[in-house]
């Protein structure tokens, strides 16, 4: 059985990312060597911003698409700030090359601890990030993985600093692009190419001028992977209907062209049918003059046994096509015959001029005027005319099936359709893939034409896209077909597009369209061609003073440039206090994608600049790597996040102190009697001096920072336990007396303390930390304190 044509890793240079939404992804490189400059970069796309993606929450479900809105400045809040909420991302179907997600948190001053998972199935998870052990403020995290099939992307709190606002403000999930997904073009013309004796170099102009002269050359050297030819049955003059003397795409030169594209250089081979003898588009689908006084049932045969017979002769000559194309968009229908006269079809000219011969007989026309008729006699003419047209195309596809099966190959079958209405195309897609299903056969892939000007923006036919791949998951999807010029208007963007008309113009938009085929989700989309690159909007360039010569713009470069080798760790968020010293890292996460090896790699920081952090606000550094630039977010804060305070007392307060809802704050005071903080409530104690025990049972909070007590000091089943933390701010306290620390939920750290008596913990859903703050104690640390 031969195998489908896959695609081998091209050696390029990746680059710098560019429009699209990209960011840095690798090393600057300007395709300046040819016609024009571009920059050229691997694609990126956040799919969270995306209109299928979605998000489920804990709580706090009424914020929840805050989180995905493409604004930090709102975000989702959890209801609860209790350990265990979470925020989980649908991208809304599975994706085989998503490589990086970035999270980014409300609170600047605030120290979030969190894992990050991945699943195909929202069942079965995999950790691909731990940040449970943070301990430093940031306000955020871009992290590496590697991770087919993920589909849904989980941030799970596992504690936060006290007063922190648990949420999350953006969650965004890279997308790139598949080594799978086949960039290729339509080079019918090379026949013609040849003929006429033009020449196409990399570099016609340099003493090594690369790869040519034969334009197949130059475009597997610039990472064209697959080439479409079109077959007219007997090539003819749109206008007269004579036979044309040198026949163009014909059947036999074709196969010869075949030959040079899979025999001669390896690459993918596309067939497209167009069953006619001049152009088949959705304006003019004439029958070849050959069948066209057939009755329909021989009309019919004679679409299988002409299939059948040239993918044949294609398979014997040793150039199985990878995929055929049963017509040439075919939205409204093809092989037109007497229905014709219920179509108002005109072209081409000799279909109209001689309708006693092309409309003689039935055809497949579709009679879209009568969709979604309550006459009757329409609905029925509606239907009939679809009948007609699936049993023709039945016929091409039952023939490439049987040709195959009979040879022991396998190769695909596209149906390729052209419009710029979502409904058109699902109303077709539903008729077309029904029907065909109901006469035994099915298509493997569905096909779409965009070029803006006839279709839309580029979000118009990417709703349409995935509109259909979610009508019909079973299909793969393909842009069949799409263009964009680099001159012409005096560089305005073409209709229904923002792209200007230059080289740089033509390279994003071609990108654009790569993207949205690569981000249909489940992975359907399986390629874009890239409709007669030498010929119409045409990426070559004639070379002034070299007859016949021609070069390739700068933009040609999109083939073989636009996937990632390495994705960067691009963004690293830090947290300052007014004053305070910007620490950067000296290496950020560099992921190869061939292989989803991950290791660091150093960073070259800008200096920051004198008196960056006089005030407080968003202070960026920009650094580089050998991969590509990195960008470091510093958030400097007049102080970290604390508990906002309900009641405050200074001064003495004489006798118990019971803390019964809210939060209580003791600001310098001096405590004399025990403490109790009671179910719920909170105490945030700071330059204290309590003279008694301090007991809290079920709190949500407790934190004691530079602070002496003379007692015990219990806390059990309390959310957040803080009993000093230097690293944000919290001074060590000193304390005459054990302290026991059970079943804390979440937040869980003693640092830098002096306990006279024995530290215990046990219980707890974490066993606390002291971020690096060791503490002094006289008698045993044991369980889960012993290393504190």
């Amino acid at each position: 059985m031969r195998k489908h044509f896959f695609r081998t890793a091209l050696s390029v240079a990746t680059t710098v990312a560019l429009g699209c939404g990209a960011v840095a992804l690798g090393p600057v490189g300007s395709a300046s060597a040819h016609f024009g400059e571009a920059e050229i970069s691997p694609i990126e796309s956040d799919i969270s911003e995306r209109p299928w993606a979605g998000v489920e929450v804990s709580s706090g479900a009424s914020s929840a698409d805050l989180a995905i809105d493409q604004e930090d400045s709102t975000a989702w809040v959890a209801d609860d700030t209790s350990s265990g909420q979470w925020l989980t991302l649908d991208l809304g179907g599975a994706y085989d090359n998503v490589r990086k997600v970035e999270v980014v948190f409300p609170d600047a001053g605030a120290v979030y601890q969190y894992v990050i998972e991945a699943s195909a199935d929202g069942d079965q998870w995999q950790v691909i990030a731990d940040h449970s052990a943070n301990d430093r403020p940031t306000r955020g995290s871009v992290d590496l993985f590697t991770e087919p099939g993920t589909r849904f992307v989980r941030v799970t709190f596992t504690g936060a600093s006290p007063g922190a606002t648990l949420g999350i403000s953006e969650l965004s999930v890279y997308n790139y692009l598949r080594d799978d997904l086949v960039l290729g073009a339509d080079a019918s013309w090379v026949d013609n190419d040849v003929a006429e004796g033009r020449d196409y170099w990399v570099s016609p102009t340099e003493e090594d001028r690369g790869a040519g002269p034969h334009l197949l050359d130059v475009l597997q050297d610039r990472g064209v992977e697959y080439v479409r030819l079109r077959i007219f049955n007997e090539p003819r003059s749109e206008s007269s209907g004579d036979v044309l003397p040198v026949p163009y795409q014909g059947p036999e030169r074709s196969r010869e062209v075949a030959e040079w594209i899979k025999a001669e250089r390896d690459m993918g081979l596309g067939i497209d049918f167009h069953y006619a003898d001049s152009w088949a588009d959705p304006a003019k689908q004439p029958k070849p003059r050959e069948w066209a006084e057939l009755e329909f049932d021989d009309l019919s045969q004679e679409v299988y046994d002409y299939t059948y017979d040239y993918v044949e002769q294609l398979i014997e000559q040793g150039t199985t096509p990878d995929k055929v194309a049963v017509g040439n968009e075919i939205i409204n229908g093809f092989m037109f015959g007497s229905e014709a006269a219920l179509i108002g079809t005109t072209d081409p000219p000799y279909f109209r001029d001689h309708p006693e011969i092309y409309q003689s007989q039935p055809g497949g026309g579709l009679l879209w005027d009568y969709w979604g008729s309550e006459d009757p006699e329409e609905q029925r003419l509606y239907d009939e005319a679809w009948d007609r047209f699936t049993t023709l195309s039945a016929q091409g596809i039952s023939a490439v099936r049987d040709v195959s099966a009979d040879h022991g190959e396998d190769i695909d079958v596209e149906a390729h359709i052209a419009t710029g209405r979502s409904d058109k195309a699902l109303e077709f897609w539903d008729q077309y893939l029904t029907r065909l299903n109901a006469k035994g056969v099915d298509p493997d892939v569905l096909a779409h034409s965009y070029y803006p000007e006839w279709h839309g923006s580029p979000e118009q036919i990417e709703q349409t896209l995935n509109a259909v791949a979610a009508a019909h998951p079973g299909y793969k999807i393909d842009i069949a077909e799409t263009s964009y010029p680099a001159s012409g208007g005096g560089g305005a963007p073409m209709p229904n597009s923002t792209y200007p008309r230059t080289v740089q113009g033509q390279a994003d938009a071609l990108q654009r369209v790569f993207q949205i085929a690569n981000d249909i989700p489940n992975n359907q989309g399986v390629g874009v061609l890239v409709w007669e690159p030498a010929r119409w909007q045409s990426m070559f360039t004639a070379v002034p003073g070299m007859a016949r010569t021609w070069e390739p713009n700068a933009s040609i470069d999109v083939f073989g440039e636009s996937r990632a080798t390495h994705v960067v760790e691009d963004t690293v968020y830090a947290g300052v206090l007014v004053d305070g010293e910007v620490a950067l890292p000296d290496s950020v996460d560099a992921l190869t994608t061939a292989d989803g090896s991950t290791e660091p790699v150093p960073v070259a920081w800008d200096p920051v600049p004198d008196g960056a952090t006089e005030e407080a606000g968003r202070l960026t550094v920009q650094g580089s790597t050998e991969y590509g630039q990195v960008t470091a977010m510093v958030d400097v804060v007049e102080t970290y996040a604390g508990l906002d305070c309900d009641r405050v007392i200074t001064g003495r307060h004489t006798g118990p102190l019971t803390v019964t809802e809210g939060v209580t704050c003791l600001d310098g005071a001096t405590v004399s009697g025990p403490v109790s903080v009671r179910d719920g409530a909170s105490l945030q104690a700071d330059g204290a001096t309590i003279s008694g025990p301090v007991r809290a049972d079920g709190a949500a909070a407790v934190v004691i920072c530079d602070s002496r007590i003379s007692g015990p000091v219990t806390s059990s089943g309390t959310s957040s336990v803080t009993i000093g933390n230097p690293v944000l701010g919290c001074a060590p306290n000193t304390i005459s007396g054990p302290v026991t620390v059970t079943q804390t939920q979440w937040w869980n750290v003693i640092a830098g303390n002096t306990i006279s008596g024995p530290l215990t913990c046990r219980e707890n859903a974490q066993p606390p930390v002291n971020n690096g703050s060791t503490n002094t104690v006289s008698g045993p640390k044991s369980a889960q304190c012993r290393d504190l």
